[in-house]
């Protein structure tokens, strides 16, 4: 798996120049990924503004905010997404603002159909799902921590979903999109939190075993 993370995180974009790239594309009439559709390219262009609003809107707390200020690892996030994914423009503004509070994390995004190879190695339930974040060591490029595709709430209000419908509607998409509107990033910010505190728990633990 180290060989494909090098190769992915060699085609990868810092988070200005993936949103540069999707504008780009949105101006040519496209989304990214290889299928091209007029839904598709719908999607990409409501996920741009969305993101650009959900950027300028979501807050961190101080507590949070401190605490992650002063993570001392330096880190690696891969995010693995697509323009069209209506979860990824929900969750990754957050993502991005968590990874700008500190020095040491150093966020990096590809795309999913364009390293079939890194989202095989990350699947969820068997699928191919994004956004899908995974967390390295920068130096050794070990997986510390993985989060996605949603956060934890949305996620059980998904399976719920499905174990009394059979699957997913129009019906729940829209309910799904108004929890997104009034969770505001907070559960996402709390599961990417539970993940650093998983990450800080397990360096103490190999720092031990080296004295």
């Amino acid at each position: 798996m180290d060989s494909i993370i090098k190769e992915s995180l060699q085609k990868a974009l810092i988070f200005p120049e993936y949103k540069e790239m999707v504008n780009k594309l949105i101006e040519e009439g496209k989304s990214t990924g290889p299928t091209q559709s007029d839904e598709l390219l719908n999607y990409s262009k409501l996920n741009d503004r969305r993101m650009a609003r959900l950027h300028k809107t979501l807050k961190v707390d101080e507590t949070s905010k401190s605490y992650i200020q002063n993570i001392t690892q330096d880190q690696t996030w891969l995010l693995i997404t697509e323009s069209w994914c209506g979860d990824a423009a929900q969750t990754t503004p957050m993502i991005d603002k968590v990874a700008e509070l500190s020095e040491n994390i150093d966020l990096q995004v590809v795309l999913r159909d364009e390293n079939e190879a890194l989202i095989n190695q990350f699947l969820t339930n068997g699928n191919k799902a994004i956004p899908i974040l995974v967390i390295l060591d920068t130096k050794s490029k070990e997986v510390l921590g993985q989060w996605g595709p949603r956060p934890n709430l949305a996620t059980k209000l998904v399976n719920d979903y499905k174990a009394a419908h059979g699957g997913l509607d129009a019906q729940f998409k829209e309910d799904l999109q108004k929890w997104y509107n009034k969770d505001k990033g907070q559960d996402t910010l709390n599961d990417l939190l539970a993940v650093l505190k998983q990450v800080e728990v397990k360096n103490l633990k190999k720092s031990s075993q080296q004295f």
